[in-house]
């Protein structure tokens, strides 16, 4: 048994990294600014806002680009997702490791 929570352990510390590294590597993937300026649409900071993005989808005619956004919003959401559940698991990590050991 002593095994298992040393296991359980190991794993529960480095679940919220894991989520971490997924959720910034999916961040890195949203390239929606390179997108834009591509486009020679001007865009203020590399972080380009949700809204912006679903209203390009909207008005442009371009099938490409559209593809290429709704990429960049999906990974976007992604990234979202898994920092949620990195934050999630730093609450349950640090109850059950001192409830373990």
């Amino acid at each position: 048994m002593d095994a298992y929570n040393d296991y359980t352990a190991i794993f529960l510390l480095l679940s919220p990294l894991c989520f971490y590294i997924v959720a910034v590597s999916f961040r890195l993937m949203d390239n929606s600014a390179l997108l834009f300026l591509q486009k020679e649409i001007l865009v203020d900071s590399s972080n380009v806002s949700v809204k912006a993005i679903e209203e390009q989808i909207e008005s442009s005619i371009d099938s490409k680009f559209k593809k290429q956004l709704k990429r960049a919003l999906f990974f976007r959401k992604l990234h979202r997702i898994f920092i949620i559940l990195m934050i999630a698991c730093i609450p349950v990590t640090v109850i059950t490791y001192f409830t373990l050991f």
